[in-house]
Formats: structure tokens, C-alpha cells, sequence
């Protein structure tokens, strides 16, 4: 069982959303560092340390919404796990699409687990919830590149 928090990088273009998370997180007492990025170019600058993201520390998680702009969050999911350097970060797919080939294009592509977004609050909250304890106190996470 993990104990201490972990880094996570949330790459989500909705706000309503990202507030949702972080109150789920809340209410879970789950302890963890949340960085949000907007987009997927965003999220793949946060991963390689680049420019404004020089400083960041790894993530222990990424999660990553499909339908965001500049680079959607399958294309981010395939960079991640073709890269030696960061293909060991588990990757969720959190996301509203139902459709079934993103379902199976995130797992083909190396995805950890594809959530899909429910449309009520409380369910959003326990769902929301009840990932955060998994993965932040049940699942072991590699803290660097194997």
C-alpha cells in the first residue's frame, strides 16, 4: 500500500471538470500533487521537461481526457508509450466518449484503465473517488524510468 502522495498530471481542457476531480480527491482524503494542463501539446511540454515545464517533477499518473484540443489525448497516450523515457507512467483515459473503437484504440495503445465520465455529479464524485484510491494507495507506481 502506498502511503506517500504521488504526482499526478491531469491533462483536461474543461474546468467544470478539473474542479470536479480536485473536490473528488477532496472528499476521498486522498493527499496528492495535481497538475493541469489544457491540452495535449501542453501535457507532452509538462512530460519533457520543456520550456514554462523545464522544473517539473515525473508524474506518478497521467490522466488523460480524450477530446482536447491541439493534440487529443489518444495521439498523447501513443507518444507517451512510444517513449523509452516515459512509457512506464500509467496513463488513464478519463473521458466522455462512449465509442467503442476509443475504447479499444486507449488499450491497444497502452492505456492502464479508460474510464468514462459519468453525466451526474454524486456518481462523477464516488467514481472519481473510488480511482483515487486505487491508484494512489492500493496500486504500486514506478517513481522513475525503469
Amino acid at each position: 500500500m502506498n502511503t506517500e502522495p504521488i504526482e499526478i498530471l491531469m491533462a483536461e481542457d474543461n474546468e467544470d471538470d478539473v474542479i470536479l476531480i480536485q473536490e473528488a480527491f477532496e472528499a476521498a482524503k486522498i493527499i496528492n500533487i495535481l497538475n493541469v494542463v489544457q491540452d495535449g501539446e501542453e501535457a507532452m511540454a509538462y512530460l519533457r521537461k520543456e520550456g514554462k515545464y523545464k522544473s517539473a517533477n515525473r508524474p506518478g499518473l497521467v490522466m488523460l481526457d480524450i477530446n482536447m484540443p491541439k493534440k487529443n489525448g489518444l495521439e498523447v497516450l501513443e507518444e507517451i508509450k512510444n517513449d523509452p523515457d516515459l512509457k512506464q507512467i500509467p496513463v488513464i483515459m478519463l473521458t466522455v466518449s462512449v465509442r467503442e473503437e476509443d475504447v479499444i484504440r486507449a488499450y491497444s495503445s497502452g492505456a492502464n484503465t479508460y474510464v468514462r465520465k459519468p453525466v451526474k455529479f454524486d456518481e462523477f464524485r464516488q467514481i472519481i473517488g473510488q480511482f483515487a484510491l486505487y491508484w494512489t494507495l492500493v496500486a504500486t507506481i514506478p517513481k522513475e524510468r525503469v
